[in-house]
C-alpha cells in the first residue's frame, strides 16, 4: 500500500473556497477553486475536496494531513448569529461589557453607535464572588452563592441559553470560583457550551477579557456543528487524514482545541495569505515583506519586521465603522498582526451619505456576486470594474469556470455613472484607482505607526484580485518590488501549509523586575508549557519535536500599555533579570526613540509558544510541464490612465512562459485562478521559484 504523502488545505473565503494539494512523493501543487456556499459552507469544502482529487488523479487514501481555515467565526461575530449566550460575572461587574472602555472612537460623531454586547442584559447574571488581583479570596463562593448559581441555571434553562460565559474579577490569578460555577453550570446545563475566561483569556483588563469570553461561548456551538460536519465528510469521502484548524496566530491546532476555543479562529483564513508572503518572501532572500492579499470580500495587509510577522494579542472584531478602531467588539487572542486595508472584488461602489463616491463595505459576496457573474447582482463591483478596463478576460476567470458578463457589468455602472455625470470606463476607473488609493494610505499609516519605512518592503500579491491591484497599490506607496508568487489566486490556503503545529498561552503576573518571585514565576511558566505540549502532542508532533519561545510584556511602572519582548525559554534565575532589562530597553527605544531614565520596569504578561517542527514545502512544482511559449495568446483593449485612450496590450498565459522569459510593462499574464497586471513603467520577468518579479523602472539597483 502506498504510503500516505498528501497534504490537502482548504480556505473558505467570503466569495471563493480555495483548496490546495501537495503531493511530496511528485512534488506536485493541485488547487481547485468554487463559490462559497452559504449558509453551509462545508458544502463546497466538501465538494471542493472531491473534485481536486479527482481531477489531480489523487486517491483519498493518500492524504495524510488536512489542514483548513474558515471565516465561519467572524461571520458569525458580524451577522449575529451565534448562541443565545448569558454571562456569569462578578457582583457589580455585569455592565463592564457595557461600559467598556467609557472611550468614544469618534469623538466628533454626534450619532455614534458602539457594538452592543454578545449577551443582553437580561441574560448577564451577578455573582457574589470576588478574588483580588494578588489571587487572595475576598468574597468566597460559599453555599449560599452555589445556590444562587443553581437558580440562576434554572432561570438560564427557562431562557433557552445554548451558552455560557463565566468571567470572574482576577481568575487569571485564582481560577478556583470559575472552576467551581463551571462544574455546576455544566451540571445543572447538560449540553449548553460553557466558557471560563481563565481558560479563553487569562490576561488583565476586565472589558476586553470578558468580551473574549462571551465572543468564545457565542461561536462554540455553531463551530462545533461545522467542525463534525467537515470531519465526517471528509472521512465519508475516504480521507482518513487528521483534520487540523488554521489559528490567527499562523499555527495550527486540532479540532478539539478549535472547539473549546474558536475565537482562536476569528482571522484563520487571513493568516494564511500572511504565511504565505512570509514563506514567498523569504525564498526570494527578502526580510522586509509585505503581505498584500486581496480576495473577492476584503483586502488584508501585514508587514514583516525583521523578517517576522509580528503577533497582535490585542484586537477587534464585528466593527460598527470598518475602518474605525475602537468601533468593534475587542479581543485579547493572540493573532498574526494585520490590517484590513480595503475592500475585494465583490466589494459595492456607491455614493456615500456626502454624495461621493465610495466602495463597501457592503459585498456581493459569492450568491449573487459581482453583476458580471450572471447570477442576479445589479450592483457595480470592482470586479465588474476591473472587468470593463480591461484587466480581466471574461473567458478565463477562475480557468473559465465562471463566464464574465462584459454588458452586465456595463449596466450595474449606468446609474453611479449617471450620478457623478462621467464617462462609464471614466467611472470604473475612478473606482478602480479609489481602491488603490485607499488601500496604500491604509497601508501607509499602518507602517508609520510601527516605525517602519514601507518604501524599501517588497510587496507580495496575492488572492484572485490581489495581482491585479498590486501595481496600483506599490506605486501609491513608492513600493518597487512586487513578487506575484505560482497560485497567487490560491495562495491563503498554500500558506496553510507552511504553518507548523502550535498553540499559545498566556499569563498575566504583574511585578517589577526587581520584585519577581522567581519559584512561582518558574512554576506559571512550566504549568504553561505543559499544558501546550498537551496538545501540540494531540495533533500527532513527537515530543522531541516541541520547541518553545517565551515572550513577556514589559512597561514602565505607571504606563497603561506594554512593549513585547522575546525572551529565552529557560528556567529563570536571578541573573535573567539584568537581561530582562536589557532587552526591554532595546525594544523600547527601537519603538519610541528613548528610555525613561529612572522609572522602574515591570512585566505584565508572561506569553509561551509551543509548536512544531516548520512544515517544508520549498520543493513543490506548481503547474504541469508544458511546453514553453514566450508569445502572448492574445492582445486586448486596456485602459491604464482616466484621460488616455485603451492600450492594446499583450496577454500571456503564465504556464507556457519560459523560465528565462522577461517584459516591459504594459502586459497582463492570466492563470486559472488570478491575472496579473503589470502597467506602464513596470517590468516582469520569472524567478527560478516561479514567481513573477515586478520592477518598477525608477527602482535602486
Amino acid at each position: 500500500m502506498t504510503a500516505p504523502t498528501v497534504l490537502l488545505a482548504i480556505d473558505i473565503g467570503g466569495t471563493f473556497t480555495d483548496l490546495v494539494a501537495l503531493d511530496f512523493d511528485s512534488g506536485r501543487v493541485a488547487v481547485e477553486k468554487l463559490l462559497t456556499t452559504y449558509p453551509d459552507p462545508s458544502l463546497a469544502v466538501l465538494e471542493g475536496a472531491r473534485s481536486l482529487l479527482e481531477r489531480a488523479g489523487l486517491s483519498p487514501a493518500r492524504i495524510r494531513y488536512v489542514v483548513h481555515g474558515t471565516t465561519l467565526i467572524t461571520n458569525t461575530l458580524i451577522e449575529r448569529k451565534g448562541a443565545r449566550t448569558a454571562l456569569l460575572a462578578t457582583a457589580g461587574f455585569r455592565d463592564a461589557v457595557e461600559i467598556g472602555n467609557e472611550g468614544r472612537y469618534d469623538m466628533y460623531d454626534l450619532a455614534l453607535r458602539k457594538p452592543a454586547p454578545l449577551a443582553e442584559r437580561r441574560l448577564r447574571f451577578d455573582v457574589p464572588e470576588r478574588t483580588l488581583a494578588d489571587g487572595r479570596v475576598w468574597q468566597p463562593l460559599d453555599l449560599a452563592c452555589l445556590a444562587c448559581l443553581r437558580q440562576v441555571c434554572a432561570q438560564l434553562r427557562a431562557e433557552r441559553v445554548e451558552a455560557v460565559a463565566i468571567c470572574f474579577l482576577h481568575a487569571y490569578t485564582n481560577p478556583a470560583h470559575e472552576l467551581a460555577a463551571r462544574e455546576i453550570v455544566e451540571a445543572e446545563l447538560p449540553g449548553v457550551a460553557v466558557s471560563a475566561s481563565h481558560q479563553v483569556a487569562p490576561g488583565m483588563r476586565e472589558y476586553p477579557r470578558a468580551s473574549t469570553t462571551i465572543a468564545n461561548a457565542y461561536v462554540q456551538p455553531v463551530t462545533g456543528r461545522y467542525l463534525e460536519r467537515v470531519e465526517e465528510g471528509l472521512q465519508s469521502s475516504g480521507i482518513a487524514a487528521p483534520l487540523n484548524i488554521m489559528l490567527s496566530s499562523g499555527g495550527t491546532t486540532t479540532v478539539a482545541a478549535s472547539r473549546d476555543f474558536p475565537i482562536r479562529l476569528v482571522e484563520s483564513g487571513p493568516a494564511g495569505g500572511a504565511l504565505a508572503g512570509l514563506h514567498w518572501g523569504r525564498l526570494l532572500g527578502q526580510t522586509d515583506v509585505f503581505a498584500f492579499d486581496m480576495g473577492g470580500t476584503t483586502a488584508k495587509a501585514a508587514l514583516t519586521r525583521a523578517g517576522e510577522l509580528a503577533i497582535s494579542h490585542q484586537s477587534e472584531v464585528a466593527h460598527v465603522h470598518r475602518f474605525k478602531r475602537g468601533s468593534g467588539l475587542p479581543l485579547m487572542t493572540p493573532m498574526i498582526e494585520m490590517i484590513e486595508i480595503g475592500a475585494g472584488g465583490g466589494s459595492i461602489a456607491h455614493l456615500n451619505a456626502l454624495g461621493l463616491p465610495a466602495i463597501g463595505p457592503e459585498s456581493a459576496g459569492s450568491s449573487p456576486g459581482p453583476a458580471s457573474y450572471g447570477a442576479g447582482g445589479t450592483q457595480p463591483t470592482v470586479t465588474d470594474a476591473d472587468l470593463l478596463l480591461g484587466y480581466l478576460n471574461p473567458d478565463y476567470f477562475a480557468g473559465g469556470d465562471i463566464q464574465l458578463d462584459r454588458q452586465a457589468a456595463r449596466a450595474s455602472f449606468a446609474k453611479l455613472s449617471a450620478a457623478l455625470d462621467l464617462p462609464l470606463e471614466r467611472t470604473a476607473w475612478g473606482v478602480h484607482q479609489l481602491v488603490n488609493e485607499n488601500m496604500a494610505a491604509a497601508a501607509r499609516v499602518h507602517a508609520a505607526e510601527r516605525g517602519l519605512e514601507i518604501r524599501r518592503y517588497c510587496m507580495v500579491a496575492t488572492g484572485g484580485a490581489g495581482p491585479v491591484h498590486a501595481c496600483g497599490v506599490a506605486s501609491g506607496l513608492g513600493v518597487r518590488r512586487i513578487i506575484i508568487p505560482p497560485i497567487a489566486g490560491v495562495a491563503s490556503a498554500f500558506g496553510f501549509l507552511t504553518a507548523p503545529i502550535a498553540f499559545d498561552f498566556t499569563r498575566s503576573y504583574v511585578s517589577r523586575l526587581d520584585e519577581l518571585d522567581l519559584g512561582e514565576l518558574n512554576r506559571i511558566l512550566a504549568e504553561l508549557e505543559q499544558d501546550g505540549r498537551r496538545i501540540v502532542e494531540a495533533a500527532g508532533v513527537a515530543a522531541q519535536d516541541i520547541s518553545a519561545r517565551l515572550n513577556i510584556d514589559m512597561r514602565y511602572v505607571g504606563q497603561g500599555y506594554e512593549v513585547r519582548v522575546p525572551f529565552a525559554m529557560d528556567e529563570l534565575q536571578q541573573r535573567h533579570i539584568a537581561e530582562m532589562r536589557r532587552v526591554f530597553e532595546a525594544e523600547y527605544r527601537a519603538f519610541y526613540g528613548q528610555l525613561a531614565d529612572g522609572v522602574p520596569i515591570e512585566a505584565v504578561n508572561w506569553r509561551i509558544l509551543i509548536s512544531g517542527p516548520q512544515p517544508r514545502v520549498d520543493a513543490a512544482e506548481f503547474g504541469e510541464a508544458r511546453t514553453a511559449s514566450d508569445s502572448p495568446v492574445a492582445r486586448r483593449h486596456v485602459r491604464f490612465a482616466p484621460d488616455q485612450a485603451p492600450m492594446e496590450t499583450p496577454v500571456f498565459r503564465r504556464e507556457r512562459l519560459s523560465a528565462s522569459w522577461s517584459a516591459e510593462g504594459p502586459c497582463i499574464i492570466e492563470e486559472e485562478a488570478s491575472t496579473t497586471v503589470v502597467a506602464p513603467g513596470w517590468s516582469v520577468a520569472v524567478a527560478a521559484s516561479g514567481c513573477l518579479l515586478l520592477t518598477r523602472e525608477d527602482a535602486q539597483a
